[in-house]
């Protein structure tokens, strides 16, 4: 693969949310910082908004490193497309309680209850994290706010945080669960990078991986990937790494505005042509044979995948 060729410690454009990689662009730094103050202050309800692909499970994942390293207890409900039933469940899991799955749902409750009312006497606070919440069942979401009620005369007993696409706004319209949206005391909504934030996340990416080239993607090949990614780091990485692949297949050093309009080509959900396969291939064309079914390989289930 490219890694030795480009003097890369790792693939730097992975799909996987790694905090390691975290970049402190002004946006999703500053959400971060209005959850900490948020969950600081003993809010009920924070949601997070922003498009497929902006940054929300990164952002969650490190806010998860950040309160542990805190000593607060953390819930992360990454599938939250759940009966509210199974939701109980799930949460009564990440809290370590033990149960039998065939015991009623009030008792259920009251194990949770008296596992808050002890984590709060300890000192520690206890914050759910719902990835994808847009996909919460209007039951669950009912379920995950009376959860909230559970508090003592000072503070709650349990904080929650919601991390969503835009349908989550849509879906708090409705005036079937008006009541969860009146408790949002804070809310974010994630927008995509700038072109010049595009330009520091790929600088601050291929840092991270150990690269010591200074400008391994040109300014023409930053702004096409820009533009083709419209800011959306997912689409970044998936263009950066096809871009990798494009000049790797050449043997040259660098990437340029033709490798990433190759990429882009290649590349659904982008502000270019339609997907084509071949023509990405050919911009492959002088690897041999093998090395080039690897590298399809990791293209096809590592990124696109």
């Amino acid at each position: 693969m490219y890694q030795q060729h480009f003097g890369l410690s790792e693939f730097p454009f992975g799909l996987s949310p790694d905090t390691g990689y975290f970049f402190r662009y002004p946006d999703h730094q500053e959400a971060l910082n209005v959850l900490l103050v948020a969950l600081r202050l003993g809010e009920g309800f924070i949601k997070v908004t922003g498009e497929v692909g902006t940054g929300k499970t990164l952002i969650c994942r490190k806010l998860l490193n950040t309160l542990s390293a805190e000593g607060m207890v953390t819930a992360y409900l990454p599938n939250p497309c759940l009966p509210a039933t199974a939701l109980r469940h799930a949460l009564a899991d990440e809290l370590g309680i033990q149960f039998a799955r065939n015991i009623g749902q009030h008792r259920v409750l009251k194990l949770i209850n008296e596992r808050l009312i002890q984590l709060r006497s300890e000192g520690r606070r206890v914050v759910v994290l719902l990835d994808e919440a847009q996909a919460l069942p209007e039951e669950s979401l009912e379920a995950i706010r009376l959860l909230t009620n559970l508090e003592t005369e000072k503070s709650k007993l349990l904080q929650v945080v919601l991390f969503g696409q835009p349908e989550l706004n849509r879906q708090l319209e409705q005036p079937s669960v008006r009541q969860v949206k009146q408790r949002i005391t804070f809310s974010y909504h994630l927008r995509p990078m700038s072109r010049e934030g595009t330009a520091g996340y790929l600088r601050h990416r291929l840092k991270v991986a150990g690269c010591h080239q200074e400008a391994l993607f040109s300014p023409g090949a930053v702004n096409a990937l820009y533009r083709g990614s419209r800011g959306i780091p997912r689409l970044i990485n998936i263009l950066a790494h096809k871009s990798l692949l494009a000049a790797y297949g050449e043997g040259v050093k660098g990437v340029v505005r033709m490798h990433v309009r190759r990429a882009i080509a290649d590349t659904e959900d982008t502000n270019g042509r339609h997907f084509s396969l071949r023509t990405f291939w050919y911009g492959l064309a002088g690897l041999s044979a093998s090395t080039a079914a690897g590298a399809g390989v990791y293209m096809l289930i590592g990124v696109v995948g």
